[in-house]
């Protein structure tokens, strides 16, 4: 304001003293002392006084105690962009952020809106669906009925609800969607919760844009006037001057008001963002198992991340819908006063484009839907590949993996080059549009009459309209497309965030009961309409009680977990619980964090109570190996633990919980028999920590049943018997029978609490060892934690044994820094510095040298042919000057005609080739890239994924090979562009006024000291920004797989906190960035703005030496400038940031790689047939530089033999199968297999011959047949054959699609028995002469243990079978048992022998009960 008073008194004072004296002397002096005093006020202005208490968050936050200056030139933000440019900048430096940008705030205002919204939508759709019932009423009727059963299940849900499949129903479902219409959900209610959300902001904005559109009309005004002074040799020089300062200062406050705009805008953008995010995360954890089942992870992520964006994206833009169409009006207006009619000429043209621009958007929307399906999909496979890349090496199937996802890589390439074609056609028409324009409305101007001659004002005030004329229509196609995007992802958020809620009274909590958990006749189904599962399940358990659920493979033992936990739809009767729920799930969840937090989950640390509850679970010894002991950094989903401790984390996580109730559903199956006794006596038992509180205990283990106050036993989804162990018994009904299967075990329930006793005792004893050197180096986490094998140490024999008193073993005196590698996960690195030259390089080189040389000559052309254009023009409107007063001859008319358009038609047609050479280009770079990044990874060693979250080499996949395909083409190509295009106008600008050359280099300094301050700053802070990304989605993708913990132990609360803070954290980075930008702006703005102030000056000065027509050409350059120099850095520094993703996957092609696939030295091709196996001093350590972890083991196994391998965990066990297949390499010694060393030959050669049935059995999405043989090496019949002999037969062909069977992601929908058995088919399938079995009986009940060792003794009887088992039942028929301690062999004999030695086999055998006699007897 107080610049136009300014300017106001300014002008006015002067009419008084032109003639040299003043008429009105109190007038004068008065003005000219408020003059001055508004003067003063200007400059205290800037010196803004801030309350004492602001003070103090104003170090945090300079914004709040910025003053009004220094707010409209984000002065403010100085501080942080010198720090960025001495140093690169960290998390530690962001300031915090304010209160109205959080996302607590934003979320809660977001929410109230959303809530109010969506009931009404709901209201709509309830209504229309009413409309369709009368309808359809006859039709559905019939059909509802065949319906009923649901085929497939909740996701991650249930293992064993998968027995209730039903056939013949899945085609029905399939043709009733097709008949249902897309809208089945509430919808058109997201668009309005944001605007009422966020109106202000939208208002506030808005006003700024239309200021900022209106002036940008006066500068082509001034332009008019200020030819017109120079053409008229008898003007005043000052009003020349005061041209020039007009058109200088209207530029400035163009700058402020659309900076402040674009602040608003931007930050706008962010905080919709923010607000879908936090929606998006809120909804995850009340969403019914229905809805959750129709996305998978990935896809929920997905609206979290790319979803959330696009509508970011959009709200920067989205006042341009009003403002392009306001611009377009008010320059036709102003060319009509200049033209007349003719511009309708050009205004033909221009509606002419739109049409063709909107063919060309739906076509271009339909190909970016094609590439999103791709992308989907290729995300997915690439998702499983690297959480199941362990099995993939086991079982050398990468090569069909890579092909896979190679393939679908193609089609997403094809979709991408046509999309490149299309938009390269649509560039064609822009790039041709201002040239035909204008172009058409000067020759329909010069054609109608002869009157009609084009002057220098004339041309170049409609050419610098025509140049404002091209941005709304440039934008708005643009912004109509990304709208249309936004669209779909508009329709996909609406159906997540309308889909249903679980219903939170499926579960009363009624404390008037005096059962402690009351099912009255319930039913209970996955799905709203499907069969019920658990049928008239009626239960009552006293408070106190210890009740064992018992039950076959899929008779519904955990859906009648999930049931308690109110995860299912009940279809009759209720369930009431008293008091608070802890629940340890089949499948340990464990979270990225310490392992105190995870235990802890959020409740207070009290010392005592944890560490009752550490040694009650037996993790004493597991947090002694830890490098840091409980603060050790547990990574993604455990990766650091084994199976077993992970399921004693889990069980300590609900014992320190204090909850009335607990639901343990198998906790004991994943651990040792020794570890499983431990914690039933300790923990869940009679005389356990939880003795006082209810405990429904799903189980397989029979030993564990007399302990019991009660056992339920469930049949095919029904409770078929109730009561005490005797009892049952005793009324020989199924549990009698259950029992009778395994009546072998029941010998061993006779122990004493004696040994009960003695058990624990042992846990406090070490064996006198290298242990006690209080000097052995500490080893960093990777080796320790890989070495998982190390949880409990201690050997058996009490005599070379001492109690461990006040030593301090392994502590060392430092213990409270950090120790070395205590973090497994390393911190993502991020490149700082300026990106190497080289990357630009890499890039170049992956686009092709010819390619790159011919756009840039194809462009420097077009650049060329502009600016010719333009000098004609100049030079045409000099024939005013030279037929003044004469006819305008025609040849000279149609010559000057013709060579405009022609010039203006070729830079059309330059600039398409340029843009098509550079999208195939861009295209073939994007599949070198990707193909050698996924080339690389699978030929990674292990090691590389246990130190590395997925999601870390997910993101290179995802994100950073969306920004090659489609980021860099684009920067690139703009960044080119505006280079020449700031190039061109500076050598306009200097023909026109040589003056300015003097001006150019001081400019040019200050240009690149700003562009290299922020460019520095900006780098940092987008690489700040994708680093605090990416544990949004990982914190998200955790919780979504954890997501029944989480509301079983209620805990929803404390997740959508943690969710906020990641966020903000994230936003602490984008605010200033978005800032940043702004500083620059304003900064480069000033520049250009003096730019055009100096060319009007020079031009002033040089008045009478210059032609008007380059005046004119000049000046109107020169507003422009502005605006591209300040694209120039924007996209300079885009390209910098952007090119970081070619970094960051080289980076990754980059790792050193495991050994070839294939060697020269090939073993013969029936190698090995006779499975002999040689250890000669074979010694192993997990990285250079570690402990051995195997120390020199020696023995031969014959052909055919079978082999137990035990040893208390820790003792190396899995370490000799990760040696047979190379997942490690030997640090000493050989393996010989029929006589070749291993490592002679290819990983492939030797992977491919041994069989493995591995611990935890990944499948992968596809079907059944690529499950068992991804390569189609096999016949139908011979998979059926494994099929059969694994039990599957019946079950597969039961199913609907037999052996296409779509298996679901980690495959989900078979229970963890079943998916062990399709291992089991597998390795049939294989029929190699060497079979390794890794702890495979672990997470199965009895029966199918049972019917795979059967399968096991009888189809590999030829084979060489290594067992390691954690059931040493498994194993007493073995032909011999290795017993490993610490990484050596310190027992190697038949069991029979063993036994009689009384060593260490012994006393295990006597843990899990086995005597002399029995075995005799087996």
């Amino acid at each position: 304001m107080d610049a136009l008073l300014y300017v106001r008194h300014f002008f006015y004072p002067h009419h008084l003293c032109f003639q040299g004296e003043v008429s009105d002397i109190p007038r004068f002096s008065l003005f000219h002392i408020s003059f001055g005093l508004e003067l003063v006020a200007l400059v205290l202005s800037a010196i803004a006084d801030i309350t004492p208490e602001a003070r103090e968050r104003a170090k945090r936050n300079p914004e709040i105690g910025a003053s009004f200056l220094s707010r409209i030139t984000f002065n403010w933000f100085n501080s942080m962009v010198v720090t960025g440019y001495k140093r690169p900048l960290v998390q530690e430096d962001m300031w915090d952020l304010n209160e109205k940008d959080g996302t607590s705030y934003l979320s809660q205002r977001f929410q109230h809106h959303m809530d109010f919204e969506l009931a009404a939508a709901r209201v709509r759709y309830q209504n229309k669906l009413k409309k369709h019932l009368v309808i359809h009423k006859g039709r559905s009727q019939a059909e509802a009925s065949e319906n009923g059963i649901s085929n497939g299940l909740g996701k991650g849900v249930s293992r064993d609800a998968l027995m209730m499949e039903d056939k013949g129903k899945s085609t029905e479902k399939k043709k009733k969607k097709k008949e249902k219409k897309e809208e089945d959900y509430p919808n058109s209610w997201l668009l309005s919760t944001m605007y009422k959300t966020f109106k202000w902001l939208l208002i506030e904005s808005a006003f700024f844009k239309l200021l900022q559109d209106l002036l940008a009309f006066v500068s082509p005004q001034l332009l008019k006037l200020m030819i017109s002074f120079t053409q008229n040799p008898n003007s005043f020089v000052w009003e020349g001057y005061m041209y020039a300062v007009l058109l200088l200062l209207v530029a400035i406050l163009q700058s402020l008001f659309l900076q402040q705009y674009f602040q608003r805008c931007f930050v706008l953008g962010m905080k919709v963002r923010t607000a879908v995010m936090a929606a998006v995360y809120k909804k995850a954890l009340v969403v019914s198992n229905d809805t959750r089942k129709e996305s998978t992870v990935g896809e929920t992520v997905n609206l979290m991340s790319a979803d959330a964006q696009r509508f970011n994206d959009v709200t920067n833009f989205i006042h341009l819908l009003w403002s392009c169409p306001l611009q377009i009006i008010v320059s036709i207006v102003f060319l009509w006063l200049e033209l007349g009619p003719s511009v309708l000429a050009g205004l033909l043209v221009m509606v002419l484009m739109v049409p063709i621009n909107g063919l060309l958007a739906t076509q271009a929307r339909k190909y970016q839907v094609q590439n999103m399906n791709f992308k989907d999909k290729r995300m997915k496979i690439m998702n499983e590949l690297l959480n199941g890349v362990k099995i993939l090496k086991l079982f050398a199937w990468e090569p069909s993996f890579q092909s896979q996802v190679e393939s679908i890589r193609g089609e997403e390439l094809k979709v991408m080059k046509k999309f490149a074609y299309l938009s390269s056609v649509s560039t064609f028409i822009f790039s041709c549009a201002p040239a035909l324009v204008s172009l058409a409305s000067f020759a329909v101007f010069v054609l109608v009459s002869p009157d009609n001659i084009l002057t220098a004002e004339k041309a170049f005030t409609s050419i610098s309209l025509f140049n404002i004329l091209r941005f709304p229509l440039a934008m708005l196609p643009m912004l109509i497309a990304s709208i249309v995007q936004t669209g779909v992802s508009k329709k996909r958020l609406e159906k997540f965030l309308g889909g249903e809620d679980l219903e939170p009274d499926i579960v009363r909590h009624d404390p008037s009961f005096d059962s402690a958990v009351s099912v009255r006749n319930g039913s209970f189904s996955w799905e709203r309409d499907a069969e019920p599962l658990l049928k008239d399940v009626s239960l009552d358990i006293e408070p106190g009680r210890l009740v064992a659920v018992v039950g076959a493979v899929g008779s519904g033992k955990s859906s009648l977990m999930s049931a308690l936990l109110g995860e299912m739809h009940c279809t009759e009767g209720f369930i009431n619980i008293k008091g608070s729920l802890a629940f340890v799930p089949q499948q340990a969840w464990i979270q990225n964090a310490t392992l105190r937090d995870n235990i802890l989950f959020g409740s207070p640390h009290e010392e005592k109570r944890f560490q009752e509850v550490i040694q009650a679970c037996a993790l004493g010894p597991d947090l002694k190996l830890l490098a840091a002991g409980e603060l050790t950094e547990i990574g993604e989903k455990g990766i650091n633990l084994s199976g077993g401790q992970k399921q004693r984390v889990s069980l300590a996580r609900a014992a320190y919980s204090q909850a009335d109730i607990y639901l343990l559903d198998d906790p004991l199956s994943a651990v040792d028999s020794h570890v499983g006794k431990h914690l039933f006596d300790k923990v869940i038992g009679p005389n356990g920590v939880l003795k006082h509180k209810t405990r429904i205990l799903v189980t397989h283990g029979v030993s564990f049943l007399p302990y019991v106050d009660e056992v339920v036993v469930l049949v095919d989804g029904k409770i078929s018997e109730i009561g005490s162990y005797n009892s049952l018994r005793a009324s020989k009904g199924a549990f009698s029978e259950f029992l009778d299967t395994y009546a072998k075990e029941q010998n061993n329930q006779t122990k004493s609490d004696k040994d009960g006793c003695q058990d624990t005792e042992d846990l406090e004893i070490i064996p006198e060892r290298e242990d006690t050197q209080p000097d052995s180096p500490l080893e960093d986490t990777v080796s320790f934690t890989l070495k998982r094998e190390n949880s409990i140490r201690r050997s058996q024999r009490s005599s070379s044994v001492r109690v461990r008193k006040n030593s301090t073993v392994k502590k060392s005196e430092d213990a409270n820094e950090t120790k070395a590698g205590q973090r497994l996960i390393e911190k993502e690195t991020m490149e700082t510095g300026q990106v190497k030259f080289s990357v630009y390089l890499q890039y170049l080189r992956a686009l092709g040298w010819g390619y790159t040389s011919m756009v840039f000559i194809i462009y420097f052309i077009q650049n060329v042919a502009f600016i010719g254009q333009n000098l004609w023009l100049s030079d045409w409107t000099n024939d005013a000057a030279d037929y003044y007063n004469q006819t305008y001859p025609n040849w000279k008319r149609d010559t000057r005609v013709g060579v405009f358009g022609a010039l203006g038609i070729a830079q059309g047609f330059l600039v398409f080739l340029g843009t098509l050479l550079l999208a195939n280009a861009s295209v073939s770079a994007s599949r070198i890239l990707h193909s050698r990044l996924l080339n690389n990874i699978l030929r990674v060693p292990m090691v590389f994924f246990d130190t590395t979250p997925v999601g870390r080499v997910v993101n290179r996949f995802a994100k950073d090979i969306f920004t090659i395909d489609e980021a860099i083409p684009q920067s690139f190509r703009s960044w080119l562009l505006c280079l020449l295009g700031v190039l061109g106008t500076l050598f306009v600008i200097c023909l026109a006024t040589p003056f300015f050359t003097i001006i150019i280099l001081p400019l040019a300094v200050i240009y690149f000291f700003v562009q290299r301050f922020y460019v520095a700053t900006s780098r940092q802070l987008r690489r700040l920004d994708s680093v605090s990304r990416s544990p949004i989605y990982s914190h998200f993708g955790e919780t979504v797989s954890g997501l029944s913990v989480i509301r079983a132990y209620r805990h929803q609360d404390r997740f959508l906190k943690h969710n906020e803070v990641t966020i903000d954290e994230n936003l602490k980075s984008v605010y200033p960035w978005i800032v940043s930008n702004r500083w620059l702006a304003i900064r480069l703005e000033f520049l250009g703005n003096l730019v055009v102030f100096f060319s009007a000056l020079f031009a002033v000065i040089s008045k009478d030496s210059l032609d008007s027509g380059l005046v004119g050409l000049a000046i109107s350059y020169a507003l422009n400038v502005t605006q591209t120099l300040n694209w120039l850095v924007r996209m300079s520094s885009e390209l910098e940031t952007n090119i970081v993703a070619v970094e960051r996957v080289s980076e990754y092609t980059e790792i050193e790689n495991e050994a070839k696939w294939i060697t020269d030295c090939r073993p013969p091709e029936r190698w090995p047939d006779e499975g002999k196996l040689q250890f000669i001093d074979y010694k192993v350590r997990y990285r250079p530089g570690l402990d051995l972890v195997l120390h020199g083991i020696t023995c031969n196994i014959a052909s055919s033999e079978k082999i137990g391998i035990v040893g208390r965990t820790g003792a190396g066990k899995s370490s000799l199968t990760n040696c047979l297949f190379r997942i490690i390499e030997a640090a000493e010694g050989r393996i010989l297999i029929d006589d070749v060393d291993i490592s002679t030959i290819g990983l492939h050669d030797l992977r491919g011959r041994l069989t493995i049935i591995p611990q935890d059995p990944v499948l992968f999405s596809g079907t059944l047949r690529m499950n068992l043989d991804p390569f189609d090496k096999f016949s139908d019949e011979e998979l059926w054959k494994a099929l059969e002999l694994s039990h599957l037969k019946d079950y597969v062909a039961g199913l609907q699609e037999g052996l296409q069977h779509e298996v679901a992601e980690g495959g989900e929908n078979l229970s963890v028995g079943q998916r062990q058995l399709l291992c089991l088919a597998r390795a049939l399938l294989r029929k190699s002469r060497i079979l390794i079995l890794d702890e495979a009986t672990a997470a199965v009940d009895l029966e199918t243990d049972n019917l795979i060792q059967n399968t096991i003794r009888k189809e590999f009887a030829h084979c060489t079978v290594l067992t390691i088992a954690h059931r040493l039942h498994s194993i007493m028929d073995s032909s011999r048992v290795m017993v490993l301690d610490a990484g050596k062999i310190v027992e190697f004999d038949s069991p029979s022998n063993l036994l009689e030695n009384r060593g260490y086999f012994f006393s295990m055998a006597k843990d899990a009960g086995i005597t002399q006699e029995e075995f005799s007897s087996l």
